[in-house]
């Protein structure tokens, strides 16, 4: 007798498991992680002039500016890939 009361109490348990409503809540965020940027061919003096002083030795890769004049470019300093933001004036900028 005992085990057909423990057999039920198990099943009414597992069966009130199952009844409880799951709640699924979705919330969708959009982020715009960078400004539309354009490859451009050349870049303003300024901006070689000041990556060759904070970067000894760096090579140009590719160079991309947006329509706020921020310039987003492509660098290898010692066989390592960067990416660097600056303005027109040269001014790397924190991205």
């Amino acid at each position: 007798m005992k085990k057909i009361l423990l057999s039920a109490a198990i099943l009414l348990g597992g069966l009130s498991i199952q009844a409880t409503p799951i709640v699924v809540s979705s919330t969708t965020e959009l982020v715009k992680f960078q400004d539309e940027y354009k490859e451009v061919d050349a870049v303003p003096a300024a901006i070689k002039t000041a990556l060759d002083n904070a970067y000894p030795g760096v090579k140009l890769e590719k160079a991309y500016v947006n329509d706020k004049k921020e310039y987003k470019i492509d660098i290898i300093v010692r066989d390592v890939k960067s990416t660097v933001y600056t303005d027109a004036k040269g001014n790397i900028l924190k991205k």
